[in-house]
C-alpha cells in the first residue's frame, strides 16, 4: 500500500511531489519534471507486479526475525 502511495505522489496530474521538485528547480517546464519520473514509476510498477505475484519477498524478514 505504501509503494502504491509514493507511486500517487509522483505521478501526473495531481502528483504532489512534482510541484514541489518544481519549486525547488525555479526554472523550467513542469512537464520535464513528469517525464523525469518515467523511470522511477516504471520500476515501481515492477516492484507492485513482484509483490503481487511474490508476496513471501515482503514477509521475509518478519519470518526470518521468528
Amino acid at each position: 500500500m505504501i509503494v502504491l502511495i509514493e507511486m500517487a505522489l509522483i505521478t501526473p496530474p495531481v502528483g504532489l511531489n512534482l510541484y514541489v521538485v518544481q519549486g525547488a528547480r525555479k526554472s523550467g517546464k513542469l512537464s520535464e519534471v513528469m517525464v523525469g519520473t518515467i523511470p522511477y514509476v516504471c520500476m515501481m510498477l515492477v516492484m507492485i507486479v513482484l509483490l503481487i505475484a511474490f508476496p513471501n519477498i515482503a514477509l521475509f524478514l518478519p519470518n526470518a526475525l521468528q
